[in-house]
């Protein structure tokens, strides 16, 4: 089920909210502004005459109160590291389902190389096995993109599975441009 984008009142994403989350900031009157062309419908109870009530309500909503920037504080996950690299070997090219693919360093552990989003890549199993414990120039294989630092905006994108239209436009406009990014 889709969730809604969560923004600080300046339009910066914070996190990804449930439904019932989102309905609460609207009932709390803590949403200050919303946007989004297909606003979505929270379903409540029914009342005595059989009328069930509802709630409709913007994708992206911008809100007071305290905010929680988890998309910059979370760790470098295979999940969002392979949906960076759009679930392509960055070394032979291929796209592979998750079950192929591996995080790769470039600059290796071994050689004092860091689990940070500049030194890894996603790589499918068999090119990681043969570049092995070495650089890629040491291996003779070429890197075929730069790893980089996802942004807040791209972060948002990259951690949640569903992104609704209104939503992906919003994120949009502050990518990057590091990559061409899409459904993954």
């Amino acid at each position: 089920m889709a969730r809604i984008l969560r923004l600080d009142l300046s339009g910066v994403p914070t996190h990804w909210l449930s439904r019932e989350q989102a309905a609460m900031l609207y009932a709390k009157n803590l949403v200050v502004w919303g946007i989004g062309d297909r606003a979505l419908i929270i379903h409540g109870g029914v009342n005595r005459q059989g009328v069930q009530s509802s709630f409709e309500m913007s994708p992206v909503i911008a809100t007071r109160g305290e905010m929680f920037l988890r998309g910059q504080l979370r760790s470098i996950s295979n999940r969002l590291l392979f949906r960076r690299d759009n679930h392509h070997c960055l070394y032979c090219g291929h796209p592979f389902d998750t079950a192929y693919l591996t995080r790769d360093h470039v600059t290796p552990r071994g050689q004092g190389g860091k689990d940070t989003w500049e030194n890894v890549v996603t790589a499918c199993k068999r090119c990681n096995h043969s570049k092995g414990n070495r650089t890629p120039e040491q291996a003779g294989m070429a890197l075929l993109a730069v790893p980089f630092v996802p942004n807040i905006y791209e972060r948002m994108y990259l951690s949640q599975h569903v992104v609704l239209k209104d939503q992906m436009n919003y994120l949009e406009k502050q990518f990057s441009g590091k990559r061409i990014w899409g459904p993954a």
